[in-house]
């Protein structure tokens, strides 16, 4: 897809090292690195900690005892810390993308939900600003051309099939920032659409579906390449029907989106996915709502009213009451969940969470890996994987201790 364009870099905050640390490379993770940072950007790298001349290398961070990947990549979230991306209030979608930027995610694609397209069109100019300023992404459209069989939290009365003159409004109000579209291929227009998107250089998405295996494999030849939130709102994988679930994972040309929140799927079929994809198939995503960062209690997402309890969010009126809402997830936990209970190893949870998602979005010339030149996107973790700091194109959102 085209690669989108951000906002000037700040002024040079100065040279910091972080030394001490295990440091997650691309070809593996090393032990007592150190990465240099200078100008927001990365400097230098080293697969082994040396002595330094604090003078000579500026301001030196010893980080030993800690754990220091890419910064997090997540290309589907609706919100967090009370605000949602669907409000078209800029310092509400700033909350937003601030409260994730806590958890460790130093890029996000802003995920409106169905509503009626002037509405859409709406949030669209006004997250396609903050997409210009830097601050997001891209923009990933859920609906509302997806099915009324598996609308899940989406209202089901403003769903409508995807005629590619309508997909085409959303992209043009976008302003060029759009990143992905999510829909269901088996409707009117359905391929006709993905093919739309594929040609404008949009990620054409698969999700919300109750589409069979053959239709699906259609809409993957038309130009589909990822599969949201996987096994998630479309028909179960069956040994006689195996439905879109075995085309998606089967297909090299799709990468599959998960919820790895311990609600939405459960281990054993998290494992069953990456291995079956692979981990360079796979994008760990959020999902998540208003609630990310919050406490229990009532929450809007988009035109209807979630209630939060014990940390699932759930529609609590209306023809779909009771539907799971999207997620409290922050990408942090997500990490955690993986290499801690889902026996990923830290180089897997780095590509399905970081590298993965970078390549996907067309932005992985400056993030998504620790590498010289990119963009200084970290988050230091301690030894039970708990944030310990954040750093976003070289200026810490959560300092370390001592620093």
């Amino acid at each position: 897809m085209a690669r989108q364009q951000f906002a000037q870099r700040p002024s040079d905050p100065g040279r910091t090292v972080l030394t001490g640390a295990r440091i997650a490379r691309p070809s593996g993770v090393v032990e007592r690195g150190r990465i240099t940072v200078e100008g927001g950007r990365i400097g230098d790298v080293h697969s082994r900690d040396v002595d330094l001349d604090e003078a000579a290398a500026g301001r030196v961070v010893d980080l030993t005892g800690h754990l220091i990947v890419p910064g997090f990549v997540d290309m589907h979230v609706h919100g967090g810390g009370g605000g949602s991306f669907s409000s078209a209030d800029p310092e509400e979608c700033m909350t937003v993308a601030e409260t994730h930027r806590r958890h460790g995610t130093t890029s996000m694609v802003a995920s409106t939900v169905t509503g009626e397209l002037t509405d859409l069109a709406r949030q669209a100019a006004v997250l396609a600003e903050l997409v210009q300023q830097g601050e997001l992404a891209g923009i990933h459209f859920e609906g509302p051309f997806i099915s009324a069989h598996r609308c899940g939290a989406h209202q089901p009365e403003l769903l409508r099939d995807p005629d590619p003159a309508d997909v085409r409004k959303l992209l043009d109000a976008a302003h060029g920032t759009a990143s992905m579209m999510t829909l269901a291929p088996e409707l009117p227009g359905g391929l006709e659409s993905v093919r739309l998107l594929a040609d404008a250089g949009v990620i054409a998405a698969l999700g919300h579906t109750d589409s069979d295996y053959d239709a699906t494999r259609r809409a993957i030849d038309a130009g589909a390449t990822v599969a949201t939130h996987l096994f998630n709102a479309m028909p179960p994988l069956g040994h006689r029907a195996p439905g879109p679930v075995a085309a998606l994972l089967e297909d090299e040309r799709i990468t599959v989106e998960l919820i790895n929140d311990g609600t939405h799927l459960h281990p054993a079929i998290l494992r069953l996915a990456v291995g079956e994809a692979g981990a360079g198939r796979v994008a760990f995503i959020t999902d998540a709502m208003g609630a990310a960062g919050m406490n229990d209690g009532m929450y809007p997402l988009g035109p209807m009213q979630v209630e939060v309890k014990d940390g699932v969010a759930r529609i609590s009126s209306g023809p779909t009451a009771g539907s799971i809402a999207g997620s409290t997830l922050t990408l942090d936990r997500a990490f955690r969940r993986a290499v801690t209970l889902d026996g990923l190893t830290v180089d897997q949870a780095v590509q399905a969470l970081s590298a993965t998602p970078a390549r996907l979005l067309g932005i992985d010339d400056r993030t998504g890996s620790l590498q010289t030149g990119k963009d200084a996107d970290l988050v230091v973790l301690d030894a039970a994987y708990e944030v310990a700091g954040v750093m976003r194109r070289g200026e810490w959102v959560v300092r370390p201790e001592g620093v």
